[in-house]
């Protein structure tokens, strides 16, 4: 399995975990919160869909770049959460690692397809 496909199979994983944080947000009345983080959570997995379908190389960094940056927007509302107080230590760590690995996951297919672009 290429990187490509790890990032798709990670990055869906990973919006079913923020679905779910989204559904624990609403249960207490944290609406714009949960909005927020379903937005840029759903969005890297969604932007690297869109990549797969890239009309050129430059296409392609460009929709990575945009789930690189949803994924860096997703870690500060996961912050946020935690520290004040929707989210356990526990439950913030886990969904944390993961998109953390997605940024690295990410930031090392942009930057390979760039060399390869030159």
């Amino acid at each position: 399995m290429n990187n490509d496909n790890i990032a798709i199979e990670k990055s869906y994983k990973f919006a079913i975990k923020i679905v779910n944080l989204s559904k624990l947000l609403d249960e207490k009345h944290a609406y714009a919160l949960s909005n927020q983080v379903i937005k840029s959570g759903t969005s890297i997995g969604a932007n690297i869909a869109e990549a797969q379908q890239a009309q050129s190389k430059k296409d392609f960094i460009s929709k990575l770049s945009i789930a690189l940056k949803e994924a860096s927007e997703t870690v500060f509302w996961l912050n946020l959460l935690k520290d004040t107080g929707y989210l356990t230590e526990e439950y913030f760590t886990n969904l944390n690692k993961d998109c953390n690995e997605l940024i690295r996951l990410l930031t090392a297919i942009i930057k390979t397809s760039k060399q390869n672009n030159n």
